[in-house]
């Protein structure tokens, strides 16, 4: 298995990812290669919680242009995680 640190690279911090905290859902962006199972296992050995669900997006760079050049924003792959009830994250601040 990965190291768990190299699978989660930082968690979400905006105003959705704060109203799914609600829901005990939270939001992090991972490494693009890691699957659902290894997001998961990264999770729980991290923060010693119970992971329920994960949910993956890949999000695709944007266009942008600096004067005449064009050229994307870099893609990534973002994991919204369900934790069992009860559970909490603290490093959200919440």
């Amino acid at each position: 298995m990965k190291d768990p640190r190299q699978v989660i690279l930082r968690p979400i911090v905006s105003e959705r990812s704060y109203d799914l905290i609600t829901e005990n859902r939270y939001t992090f962006e991972v490494a693009k290669q890691a699957n659902k199972v290894e997001i998961g296992q990264a999770i729980e050995s991290i923060f010693d919680v119970t992971v329920l669900k994960v949910n993956t997006l890949n999000i695709k760079g944007k266009p942008k242009r600096v004067r005449y050049a064009k050229g994307l924003t870099r893609s990534w792959k973002k994991a919204i995680v369900t934790l069992a009830e009860g559970d909490t994250i603290e490093a959200f601040g919440v």
